[in-house]
């Protein structure tokens, strides 16, 4: 004989079960994300730590002596101060003329990065209907895949042919390099901004470059300082390039000119040291203010 069973008792049993399985569920996906989290803390501490340990061993061994700088202790913190070394490194390197040097390298770079990788990425996007345009962006990006070691004697022999074996053909040069990467990133900014904001400029009666240079260009700040930021690297971090490209050695940039620690004063890590963090203090400072730029030009390119 059959039990007929209360509808109200088996559907508080029914919602029991869910509650139940619910709870499960969500402490596995909780559990697995803890682990997750925990995980990505750790990946990001080892790679923090790849960061912090040289720079502190940077900074340390700029300001020991040169007894301290060789007592084969390299992470004990130096006692006394000895701040000597940066003067001994700005006089020993002539660190004045090649910052000199490397600051306009890289300004140089900069603004002809940014003027002429946003005005090419603009004309593509505008007219990726136009096959030119379209096969120019991908002419571009192929760019991106040669190495500079591939085409470093021919363009050893070009700017010498064309006399730019200075400063000023270093400049062109990182500024032809940058523009690949640089059209990719502004390409991916301007799809996000609406074309309506440029018609409702042509209805006013604007044209083509005060559409550009009043309305677009301040548009694109944050990616402007992000693009601005990688080609400040790039030209102020080389060495490279200009070692190859410069023939007088008074004209050299600073990575270059510091080869010298790596031979005759070998064993002055003191003063090596000391020049080496002058040499990333500019790099540290731009990267320290601008770095809110650049992350927000990076993600609202990407999100497109």
């Amino acid at each position: 004989m059959a039990i007929a069973a209360d509808p109200a008792t088996v559907e508080a049993a029914a919602k029991n079960a869910r509650g139940n399985r619910a709870r499960q569920t969500g402490g596995a996906v909780s559990g697995r994300a803890s682990r997750s989290a925990w995980l990505l803390t750790g990946v990001l501490a080892v790679c923090g730590l790849t960061v912090l340990l040289p720079l502190y061993l940077t900074v340390t061994m700029a300001f020991k002596t040169p007894e301290q700088s060789v007592d084969g202790n390299g992470f004990s913190l130096p006692a006394p101060l000895n701040p000597s070394s940066f003067a001994d490194a700005w006089n020993l390197v002539g660190f004045p003329t090649a910052f000199v040097i490397s600051v306009l390298v890289a300004a140089a770079s900069v603004a002809g990065v940014i003027v002429l990788a946003s005005l090419a990425a603009y004309a593509i996007v505008r007219q990726w209907d136009n096959k030119l345009f379209k096969y120019s962006y991908f002419y571009l990006l192929a760019a991106m895949f040669i190495p500079f070691p591939v085409i470093a004697l021919p363009q050893v022999k070009l700017t010498a042919y064309l006399s730019l074996d200075n400063p000023v053909g270093v400049a062109v040069l990182h500024i032809l390099f940058q523009l690949s990467f640089s059209v990719l990133l502004y390409s991916a900014f301007l799809r996000s901004i609406p074309g309506e904001l440029e018609e409702s400029a042509r209805i006013d009666g604007a044209t083509t470059w005060q559409v550009f240079w009043k309305l677009i260009f301040p548009l694109l700040a944050p990616m402007n300082a992000t693009v601005g930021i990688f080609a400040f690297l790039a030209a102020w971090n080389d060495f490279m390039m200009p070692s190859l490209i410069t023939a007088n050695p008074d004209l050299q940039t600073i990575p270059v000119i510091q080869q010298i620690f790596q031979s005759s004063f070998s064993t002055d890590y003191n003063v090596a040291f000391a020049s080496y963090l002058m040499a990333m203090a500019p790099t540290i400072i731009v990267y320290v203010f601008a770095q809110r730029w650049v992350m927000s030009g990076v993600t609202r390119g990407a999100i497109k």
